[in-house]
């Protein structure tokens, strides 16, 4: 079977091009922290906010201002942590790590793997 019916491809239609135009907006306001540099935590994030667009899209039991809520409390966190990150750098061993040398010269670290 292709579709149940047209009103849950058109429910997904709607509910998609609204909750990408809050995405976009919510992550235009956070900055640019939560698309550059990715490390370990932001990798993390950017999954959970993937999944909770994904679950918003498709579950027809999760309305839209749910997963906007959603967006916005997992995007607002990830802007809480970088500032306190950028604020006290002491913070900052517990939240980032620190990148690991895998090949150098052509050759294998095996050492770092």
């Amino acid at each position: 079977m292709w579709f149940d019916t047209w009103a849950d491809l058109a429910r997904i239609l709607l509910t998609g091009v609204a909750a990408y135009v809050v995405l976009v907006a919510m992550v235009r306001l956070s900055g640019k922290r939560a698309l550059s540099q990715l490390n370990a935590f932001d990798f993390v994030v950017s999954v959970a906010i993937g999944s909770v667009l994904a679950t918003t899209l498709l579950n027809a039991d999760v309305a839209l201002a749910e997963g906007v809520i959603a967006l916005g409390l997992l995007i607002g966190l990830q802007y809480l942590v970088a500032s306190i990150a950028t604020r006290w750098p002491r913070s900052r061993q517990g939240i980032t790590s620190q990148p690991t040398l895998l090949l150098a010269d052509g050759h294998i670290r095996y050492e770092t793997l």
